[in-house]
């Protein structure tokens, strides 16, 4: 399963919607729209990383991703553990190295 922000954050490889949109397909991924909790989690875990001293740009999108699978209880893959570990500690994380 992904949300809006992993299609966005994927659709920078493809040329077209059909190609992303097959890749999906041929991968067995299916869209999922993000509840609005994950929307709030994601904002305030977003303000707590700007007030440790995080910067602006680029990693909102990885809250809207790791707030989406807490709220919905959902495994996340990834390589960035040390930031899921420290704003979602609840988030059970599939990395590369388990």
């Amino acid at each position: 399963m992904i949300n809006d922000a992993v299609y966005a954050e994927l659709a920078v490889r493809y040329i077209s919607v059909e190609d992303l949109d097959a890749f999906l397909d041929a991968a067995g991924l299916e869209m999922a729209p993000m509840p609005r909790a994950a929307h709030f989690l994601a904002g305030k875990v977003f303000t707590q990383y700007r007030r440790s001293g995080g910067s602006r740009i680029g990693v909102l999108p990885d809250y809207f991703i790791g707030a989406h699978a807490a709220v919905a209880q959902l495994p996340l893959l990834t390589r960035d553990v040390g930031r899921y570990r420290t704003y979602f500690p609840s988030l059970r994380l599939i990395t590369p190295d388990s």
